[in-house]
């Protein structure tokens, strides 16, 4: 099964893919969209296009496990992905997750300049990562 899982953001979406057997992380790529109903058909297209059959959504946590506003945006967000595709979404705690992203980015040498380019892909495929780990 085909599982693409979603760092959903204000201004950037990363989305990362699994390979055919929903084992490992295949691919990651970022959308560019900040109006909400366009960025979910954009999401649910990319999904429709890879043969995704699942998807799982980052539902961002305060460390002390609450949430806040961005959760209910995440929530909200599933709602219209649910709706527009038809496929189960899956809410996920993506916590620390861009921290991590950002880390490793550093590690392999990215400028923090170039960052922003590709640490919404990164926080996908860790989100990615981290589903599919527990799905073993």
């Amino acid at each position: 099964m085909r599982i693409m899982a979603i760092d959903y953001g204000d201004a950037r979406i990363g989305l990362a893919l699994s390979d055919p057997t929903g084992t490992l992380c295949g691919s990651a790529w970022t959308l560019a969209e900040w109006d909400q109903e366009r960025a979910a058909e954009q999401v649910c297209a990319a999904a429709s296009e890879h043969g995704a059959e699942r998807l799982v959504l980052g539902l961002p946590k305060n460390m002390d496990g609450s949430e806040g506003p961005r959760a209910e945006k995440s929530r909200a967000f599933r709602a219209l992905l649910e709706e527009k595709s038809g496929l189960e979404v899956v809410l996920w705690d993506e916590r620390l997750t861009t921290v991590q992203a950002h880390a490793i980015l550093h590690a392999v040498g990215k400028k923090e300049k170039k960052h922003r380019q590709n640490v919404d892909a990164v926080a996908a495929s860790l989100i990615l990562e981290s589903y599919l780990g527990s799905l073993k």
